[in-house]
C-alpha cells in the first residue's frame, strides 16, 4: 500500500476538473444574473418639439411633388419630340457660329497687348 492508504489511485485531478467546471458555471450564471438585474428598461420616447413642423413641411413637399408631376405630364418626352425643321436648325447653327466668332474676337482683344 502507498502512503495514507490511497493505494495507486489519485483523485485530486478529478476533483480539480470538477471544481473548475463548477466555478466556470458559477461565473457564467453570475454574469447572466448581473446583466439581467442591471438592465434598464428603454427610456420612453418623448415627442420632439419640431416634429410637427417637420410633418407639416413633409405634407407641403408631397403637394409640390404632385403639382410637379401634373405639370410635367403636359410636356412631351424627348423621345416623342418631332425633329426640328431644317430652316430652324440652319438658323440655330448660324447663330451659334456667329456667337463663337464674336467670343473668339473678344478673346483676341483681351490677350493682345495695348
Amino acid at each position: 500500500m502507498g502512503e495514507a492508504g490511497a493505494g495507486r489511485h489519485c483523485s485530486i485531478g478529478l476533483v480539480q476538473g470538477r471544481l473548475a467546471l463548477l466555478l466556470g458555471g458559477a461565473v457564467i450564471a453570475g454574469a447572466a444574473a448581473y446583466r439581467a438585474l442591471t438592465r434598464r428598461p428603454p427610456a420612453p420616447v418623448l415627442p420632439e418639439p419640431h416634429v410637427e413642423a417637420l410633418k407639416a413641411r413633409l405634407a407641403e413637399s408631397k403637394a409640390v411633388v404632385e403639382e410637379r408631376e401634373e405639370f410635367e405630364s403636359g410636356e412631351t418626352p424627348v423621345d416623342r419630340v418631332e425633329p426640328i425643321p431644317t430652316e430652324v436648325g440652319d438658323r440655330r447653327r448660324s447663330v451659334h457660329d456667329r456667337g463663337r466668332e464674336v467670343a473668339e474676337q473678344m478673346r483676341r482683344r483681351a490677350n493682345s497687348p495695348e
